[in-house]
């Protein structure tokens, strides 16, 4: 009977462990997704200051694109900081492929172009992992 007892307190322990790590990886797919949801609330903060014509793939005026240069400035901090964790592993594989392919997109853009360049100029050695991926022309 005592061995039997044994067995029976063995597999409540590994059922027990087999729970436990269970709940900490749920927990870990719930913090990383937290933290991934708070870089598209950013994103949709920044992006609403951007002119739409730029989001259009249209040219802005030099008045207008120095006009917003701060907004596309923190737009490209943003996208430097979600390479940062993508490259330190904090961010999903699948999550970064979907926001790199909006940064390609918007990269695409007449506006986008010329504001990178603009801000690569200004911005010294600022944006290296943006610029590994993005390089200024």
């Amino acid at each position: 009977m005592n061995e039997y007892m044994t067995d029976i307190a063995s597999l409540g322990t590994a059922a027990g462990a087999l729970f436990i790590a269970g709940q900490l990886g749920f927990m870990y797919r719930q913090s990383t997704t937290k933290f991934e949801d708070s870089f598209t609330r950013e994103y949709r903060k920044i992006i609403r200051k951007i002119p739409v014509n730029a989001m259009l793939d249209k040219n802005l005026s030099p008045d207008e694109q120095e006009a917003h240069l701060t907004d596309f400035y923190f737009y490209f901090d943003l996208c430097n900081e979600q390479k940062f964790y993508h490259d330190k592993k904090r961010i999903r594989e699948e999550t970064w492929t979907f926001w790199c392919d909006g940064m390609k997109s918007n990269f695409a853009r007449p506006a986008f172009k010329s504001a990178w360049k603009e801000v690569c100029k200004r911005a010294g050695k600022d944006f290296k992992e943006l610029r590994d991926l993005f390089p200024p022309d």
